[in-house]
């Protein structure tokens, strides 16, 4: 964890949920969705992560004109041999940054759904796996609409973290400042002009790190306040748990508190099951990080925001009242009873 953070921070200034989550998503083998204004280094992030890994790596600017076989590839006829041959697509790497991924059309989305979830593409007949591990990692500027497409639910459910880039505090840009300007060349920056980073996360790191992570215990209790918080989320009747359960209690206190605050007029879709598996795995390597060998609620709390900000879907009145994901899901924290 610190040679990884120490590695990044040769080029990155800050941005601790970031750092932390791109590590996160990496143990856990899930997809990351960055957000935040240009200009403050998501794509250089990005470009880091693939170098400190040493995993093969490939950019792809999403534009509106992008056709699925930009992504995947195709068939070409050679004319010698009289067939077709497979060209295969940027999308055959172990890290992708899907560069401004809200401008491509459904087509292409469609086609990258396929390779997040089934880590497998379709090329004419014939299925071809993609690398293992494979990571995507796509930025969406929030600010800018004409030419974008929004991302369907379905789509944003495979991310297992959606990681908001803030802007840096004073002090951060004035290393930021002093960092650029001892660069040797005036104008844009480019990747050689940054120092150079060795891999210190392979394969063989990974591996430990994920039998670590198996390691840590998460207590019936804590599993239960896992399935309580995703299932308070969703404004939809279910049927409920035993209420002398332990779950029972949790969600049964959670939904009922959510309705009497009025907080489901704000939420009109909450989290899938999908939800519930990515913060058990988060929290799990979350409690890694903090140095325990257990999960607290605190770790649950923590990967909340990450884990569900893009999984609940607002209503009207929500987004006319001015309230984002977070404070949704802030709120939804302060009704489930911790255990």
């Amino acid at each position: 964890m610190d040679a990884y953070k120490a590695a990044l921070a040769k080029r990155i200034v800050g941005q601790q949920e970031m750092v932390e989550g791109l590590l996160m998503a990496l143990i856990a083998g899930g997809h990351i969705l960055l957000e935040g204004v240009p200009g403050l280094a998501k794509t250089l992030a990005v470009k880091s992560l693939a170098a400190i890994t040493g995993l093969s790596f490939k950019r792809i600017q999403f534009t509106p004109d992008l056709l699925p076989a930009d992504l995947t590839g195709t068939l070409v006829w050679e004319q010698a041999s009289g067939t077709f041959s497979v060209r295969r697509g940027p999308v055959f790497a172990h890290v992708i940054l899907a560069d401004e991924i809200n401008r491509a059309p459904a087509k292409v989305q469609s086609a990258l759904l396929e390779a997040m979830e089934e880590r497998q593409v379709t090329i004419g007949e014939t299925t071809y796996p993609l690398p293992d591990p494979f990571f995507v990692l796509a930025t969406q500027n929030p600010i800018e609409h004409e030419g974008t497409y929004t991302l369907p639910e379905a789509e944003l459910d495979r991310f297992l973290l959606k990681l908001l880039i803030r802007y840096p505090s004073m002090e951060e840009e004035i290393r930021i400042l002093h960092m650029t300007a001892s660069q040797k060349t005036w104008g844009l920056q480019t990747g050689e002009q940054w120092p150079p980073l060795h891999p210190v996360l392979d394969a063989a790191v990974l591996t430990r790190l994920r039998a670590a992570v198996d390691s840590v215990f998460i207590d019936e209790q804590i599993a239960a306040y896992i399935v309580s918080v995703v299932a308070a989320s969703r404004p939809v009747a279910v049927k409920p748990p035993a209420p002398r359960s332990s779950l029972g209690k949790l969600s049964g206190e959670g939904v009922e508190k959510a309705r009497k605050e009025g907080l489901y007029r704000y939420i009109a879709f909450g989290a899938s099951p999908r939800a519930s598996i990515a913060l058990y795995r988060c929290s799990r390597i979350r409690a890694l990080f903090e140095g325990r060998a257990f999960v607290s609620p605190e770790d649950v709390k923590a990967a909340a925001l990450p884990v569900l900000r893009h999984r609940i879907v607002l209503s009207y009145e929500a987004e006319a009242e001015g309230l984002d994901p977070d404070g949704v899901i802030s709120r939804l924290l302060t009704f489930v009873p911790v255990p």
